[in-house]
């Protein structure tokens, strides 16, 4: 039997490619320290469960396609603390930021068209991309500087008659790099200039880690029918099992070709969505501002663990809860293997994300990992001690 051309191009994501390998180690009775996913082990606020207790409707009814009314009126007024002033009809319930990005690509992207993409990249991006039609075009970063790419000189060379957007993750995953204003004034700035789209994925947005204040490309009003916000209480509200983000624009033409997209698929769930909204309602910046603390401590309790390893390279990063780290092994995904079916210390080992899925070209990335710091200081300080030792005992078994 045929399949498509567009499936056949996507890949297994980076981050779950290894979970047969975890769980034959697992069954063996090995104790695995996950870096690979971005699933934090923060509290999910109380008013969440408080919302879904007291629901009490006798039919479990479809949302609206748009999105509940209560989970639209709550992330209007989370904008407008942010100095975005958006109309109801701007904001689109999807189950989670992935499918945000999934109708956005298929409303803007046709086979052949390209979207710019700094790299590394989230890997799902692909994904998305290749199920429109379209593909990652990506702008070329280097660990050497810090993987920033906000300069016309790595930007405009990759434009060309294919592209129709460019999408960047703010803060950045999985690179932790953090835009100044003076940054996004610039891509906008591109974007106008070129006539294009720019797909800003703001999921991250809360945890920047130099007291810069929180910024959005919603407030750059120039550009307002361009930016196309992906929003989620994922990783927000460390709530990633609700599966409630957002499409916002201020474009109403991009919105009524995505409200068919949203009407298709009926409704975003509509108890993850009460729940969604009674978290936006409740939280003070005091919330945000202990989660940010908290995760500010284990990214410096990583960078402080990583340091004591012989031959690893990273650069500290400034903001969202990753980091691309340069390791001193021939492949990360064979040191991965290894990790999971060789190594263990005390019965223990540890598992990360390998680079090379961040990347266009798999052969990219080879010796990169990435890692994601959302487990308590104790619990990192195991996990990178692991990593060092299973880099020594894989280097050892090579010969090296």
């Amino acid at each position: 039997m045929r399949f498509s051309s567009k499936v056949q191009k996507c890949q297994l994501s980076p981050v779950r490619k290894f979970n047969p390998c975890a769980e034959a180690a697992a069954a063996q009775g090995r104790m695995i320290y996950h870096l690979n996913i971005g699933q934090p082990d923060v509290k999910t606020p109380e008013a969440f469960y408080e919302a879904i207790r007291d629901f009490k409707a006798e039919t479990l009814e479809y949302a609206p396609a748009p999105g509940l009314p209560a989970h639209i009126e709550a992330v209007q007024a989370y904008y407008a603390k942010l100095g975005v002033k958006l109309d109801k009809d701007d904001i689109l319930a999807t189950s989670g930021g992935g499918e945000a990005l999934e109708f956005i690509l298929a409303c803007i992207l046709d086979e052949g068209d390209e979207l710019l993409v700094p790299e590394p990249y989230y890997a799902n991006y692909n994904t998305f991309a290749y199920m429109a039609g379209g593909k990652i075009h990506p702008i070329p970063t280097s660990a050497e500087n810090g993987y920033h790419y906000a300069e016309r000189s790595l930007i405009e060379p990759h434009i060309n008659a294919h592209t129709r957007g460019i999408l960047i993750s703010n803060p950045g995953n999985p690179t932790g790099v953090v835009l100044t204003r003076e940054e996004m004034r610039l891509i906008a700035d591109i974007v106008k200039e070129h006539d294009l789209f720019l797909v800003a994925d703001e999921v991250y947005r809360e945890f920047i880690y130099d007291d810069e204040p929180m910024g959005s490309f919603g407030e750059l009003e120039d550009v307002k029918d361009r930016v196309i916000l992906v929003d989620s209480v994922s990783k927000r509200f460390s709530a990633c099992g609700a599966r409630v983000g957002s499409i916002i624009c201020r474009n109403k033409e991009f919105m009524a070709e995505a409200l068919k997209l949203c009407q298709g698929r009926l409704c975003s769930a509509t108890i993850d969505q009460v729940g969604a909204a009674a978290m936006y309602r409740s939280v003070t910046p005091d919330y945000f501002k202990a989660v940010r603390d908290e995760y500010k401590k284990r990214r410096d309790t990583v960078v402080e663990e990583l340091g004591k390893l012989p031959g690893v390279k990273f650069d500290v990063p400034d903001g969202a809860f990753y980091m691309m780290v340069t390791l001193p092994v021939d492949d990360a995904e064979k040191l991965q293997y290894f990790l999971l079916e060789e190594f263990e210390d005390n019965g223990e080992t540890v598992m990360y994300a390998p680079g090379s899925g961040f990347y266009a070209d798999p052969d990219d990335g080879r010796c990169e990992v990435r890692i994601a710091y959302v487990h308590n200081c104790e619990y990192l300080r195991r996990a990178i001690e692991l990593l060092g030792r299973g880099i020594a005992a894989y280097n050892r078994k090579r010969g090296v």
